[in-house]
């Protein structure tokens, strides 16, 4: 048995715990370039924390998915300010563009110069500028993940800047940042998250660290998950779903995911969809057809017994097997309104484009048994 683990330098969990910052970063910098979203409402509290203790920070904005171009603006910014460490304060996009934005500034040129597939390739050398990630979703686990995903328009694919260099030096993990989420956006996060221990519990590289992270995500989502898309206000369910999204992130940066990313990140780089919601639809058709390539070609493959480990958890059930597990999550897709793929535009047309990148995707090359092109139309097909 040979595995790895590498995450932040540092995490820190629970309520009210972004507090904290302001007087982590005096030790880190003098100047911050924090990183929000399109509005500073959420980040409001950090920025407080920050003036309390005398830094004055200059914002830079993410309104939307991070594309190359934005993450070289915020890069820029950054020089021009003389910012020396990075906060950022939002979901998934901010937490990414923050992160290669750390990285650039450790590391100089622009994201082509790093950038997977599209870009040089260029191997990161130095250590990121000091990076603070303070995720206001619960989903994406990405503020402990070593690596940023960035849309290229220009290319219609996301890719990954990527590298241990780029690791936040902190996670700052606070639920109560979480508790505004609209249920739209708890229930794409979440079944992000979701997914994010179910995929690496059954992934080719699982290792017994990842598995108790993920057995664990897997209990607090299914007891969790519908009550916070149902029960906004249940703080119980939201602070379950905001270190499910921690535990997801831990999982797949060190035991990789499986066929529903490897799709996510194609069909997200070519159509407007929100990845969570792409998660949803494709999780429980994947597992379907995870199964039934075991059953049929490998039988012997631990991720089988997996597959039941799983549906024993979601049930309570300790006899269920793989099918079951299957149900139920069909059950909270269709309780969570996760629309079908036909809603963001996808059509039978783009499935052949769709499988051969995805088939190249790094997420695909984790799923428990290689599926053929046939099986993964068939997923897209019902998919829709």
């Amino acid at each position: 048995m040979q595995f790895t683990f590498a995450t932040a330098n540092r995490i820190i969990f629970g309520p009210g715990s972004a507090g904290t910052v302001g007087r982590l970063a005096a030790t880190m910098g003098t100047r911050p370039l924090v990183v929000t979203g399109s509005s500073t409402h959420r980040a409001a509290p950090v920025l407080d924390a920050l003036r309390e203790v005398g830094l004055e920070a200059v914002i830079f904005s993410v309104p939307h998915e991070p594309t190359t171009e934005l993450v070289r603006d915020g890069t820029d910014r950054a020089r021009e300010a003389g910012c020396d460490l990075v906060v950022g304060v939002g979901g998934g996009s901010v937490i990414d563009a923050g992160k290669a934005i750390a990285a650039l500034l450790a590391n100089g040129g622009v994201p082509l110069d790093y950038l997977e597939v599209i870009g040089r390739g260029q191997p990161l050398t130095e250590r990121s500028a000091p990076y603070i990630a303070i995720p206001t979703t619960a989903g994406t686990g990405t503020e402990v993940t070593a690596n940023a995903v960035l849309a290229s328009p220009e290319h219609r694919v996301k890719v990954s800047l990527r590298g241990p260099q780029i690791l936040p030096h902190v996670a700052i993990v606070d639920p109560e940042l979480t508790y505004t989420m609209p249920p739209g956006v708890t229930a794409s996060t979440g079944l992000d998250a979701f997914t994010q221990v179910l995929e690496p519990y059954v992934s080719r590289q699982a290792n017994p660290i990842t598995d108790a992270f993920c057995r664990e995500g897997l209990w607090r989502a299914a007891g969790s998950l519908r009550r916070a898309y149902e029960h906004g206000d249940d703080t119980e369910a939201r602070e379950n779903m905001a270190l499910v999204s921690l535990l997801g992130g831990l999982s797949l940066a060190n035991a990789k995911l499986g066929a529903v990313h490897g799709f996510a990140g194609v069909i997200g780089g070519m159509f407007d969809a929100p990845h969570g919601a792409l998660c949803g639809r494709l999780l429980p058709l994947v597992m379907a057809a995870n199964v039934r390539a075991l059953l049929a070609r490998d039988r012997d493959n631990p991720a089988l017994g997996r597959y039941a480990e799983v549906a024993a958890i979601l049930t309570g059930d300790l006899e269920a097997g793989p099918a079951a597990g299957v149900a139920w999550v069909e059950g909270v897709c269709e309780a969570l309104a996760v629309p079908g793929l036909g809603s963001y535009g996808i059509a039978s047309g783009a499935f052949d484009e769709i499988i051969a990148k995805s088939q190249q995707s790094s997420s695909m090359k984790g799923n428990p048994i290689a599926l053929t092109d046939e099986e993964l139309a068939a997923i897209l097909r019902q998919a829709l």
